[in-house]
């Protein structure tokens, strides 16, 4: 689609100008501005295998340094509380939250003292859809995300997903018998692997439809450097070229059972909670190795490292470690785009929020989207997007979390030498 060419092209320029950051050793987190509600992102950074195609920080599991990584979270979290932030919302991401479900557990009840939390999201992977993990989460998480990204054995053996998580008949087998425990079961899928096929991907949306859960969200294959010589060696090269047809593919496949929430996640008709927390959050504070913070337009990086994680922890600190703040122009470009993935722009709030409307305040991007017939609805309350309009949101995402991805490429890079070799050597456990 040449319009995505387009749009992918502006894009790639764009990032490499302002998905920048500065590391100082006087960047902190600010004091809350009022008492206006955040969301609370907590990165738990371990996994028992590392999958070939992610690009979060995430180090192989060993017991004691996830222990201490855990005390060090909750520590960071009641620092996050006395800086005045009124999170109502919690979501865990990783690597496998779950890795050690009693840490969890303990996190979870903490961030229920410290602040007013509403809802809680959690990320999973299938071997751990099992009483041990789900029974004490089924009262504190609300939003249950198992990362399957495909049901293909043949791409679970391509992604080195076969021998830990099993088969895809297996994997819905644990879906069916999770279903039903939590507001939210979420599953979050992957298209666009370069051998999967419109089969495949078809059956993909079958079964997922036979699952019971009630969200899924269907991303694009996604890369970064460092991760793609490795893609290439288990999945191939990676081709956006028929990209645009797999969505409309899986968007009329699930049309049946489902309907868009936003560009790539799908609710079941009846209506369940969405928590895309950028999305839902104009800021959020992250706690964790690797997380990130948006507050009053600045982003906040933390360390990478968990040596360095667990020192600025231990002294007293927050691990917040690079920033940057952003003009208004690219605060105004990035809620265009958060807030049309969600499907809709409110021009009110928009005028209200930058102090100008959007057609004057980004009017190259207003007359693209308007040249492509991306819009469904443009009037005086609201802009809402047509089909077309949906799928160049997912560039648009797609090249927006590519680029942080390759963020997150080079601050890898400047880990300590003794932490690369955990992540890149060749030493047991290491899966990327």
């Amino acid at each position: 689609m040449l319009s995505e060419r387009v749009l992918t092209f502006a894009l790639r320029q764009i990032n490499r100008r302002v998905l920048r950051v500065r590391v100082a050793p006087d960047v902190t987190l600010p004091p809350a501005r009022d008492d206006r509600p955040c969301l609370l992102y907590i990165h738990v950074p371990f996994c028992e295998r590392l999958c070939p195609y992610c690009s979060f920080n995430r180090y192989p599991f060993r017991d004691d340094p996830a222990r201490s990584y855990f005390r060090s979270l909750r520590d960071e979290m009641r620092r996050v509380a006395d800086l005045g932030y009124r999170c109502t919302s919690v979501y865990v991401g990783g690597g496998t939250p779950t890795i050690l479900i009693d840490e969890l557990v303990d996190t979870l009840d903490l961030a229920r003292e410290l602040f007013p939390v509403r809802e809680v999201s959690c990320e999973t992977n299938p071997n751990h859809l099992i009483p041990r993990v789900v029974d004490p989460l089924t009262e504190r998480v609300q939003r249950f995300s198992v990362g399957v990204q495909s049901f293909d054995d043949r791409l679970l053996e391509q992604m080195d997903r076969y021998d830990k998580y099993g088969s895809g008949r297996e994997i819905l087998e644990r879906l069916q018998a999770t279903a039903g425990r939590f507001h939210s079961l979420n599953v979050d899928m992957i298209f666009n692997f370069p051998s999967q096929t419109r089969e495949s991907l078809l059956r993909d949306v079958e079964m997922l439809t036979e699952s019971g859960a009630n969200q899924t969200t269907f991303y694009p294959l996604m890369s970064s450097p460092a991760v793609r010589r490795k893609l290439r060696e288990t999945v191939g090269p990676v081709s956006y070229t028929r990209e645009h047809r797999y969505y409309e593919a899986l968007c009329q496949a699930l049309g049946g059972a489902f309907e868009p929430a936003t560009a790539w996640t799908f609710s079941r008709r009846a209506g369940q909670m969405i928590d895309e927390y950028i999305v839902d959050y104009e800021e959020y504070v992250g706690v964790g190795s690797g997380a990130f913070s948006y507050l009053d337009g600045t982003i906040y990086v933390n360390t990478f490292s968990l040596r360095e994680y667990d020192e600025r922890i231990a002294s007293g600190r927050l691990s917040a470690a690079a920033a940057r703040r952003y003009p208004l122009k690219e605060q105004m470009r990035y809620r265009f785009m958060m807030d049309l993935f969600g499907l809709r722009l409110d021009k009110k709030a928009f005028r209200e929020r930058f102090g100008k409307g959007v057609e004057r305040g980004l009017a190259l991007e207003m007359a693209f989207f308007r040249a492509v017939g991306a819009f469904e609805r443009d009037d005086a309350e609201a802009l809402t997007l047509a089909p077309k309009g949906r799928y160049l949101l997912v560039a648009m995402m797609r090249e927006f979390f590519a680029g942080v991805n390759q963020f997150r490429d080079q601050a890898r890079a400047a880990l300590p030498p003794e932490e690369r070799r955990v992540l890149f050597g060749e030493g047991a456990g290491c899966g990327a």
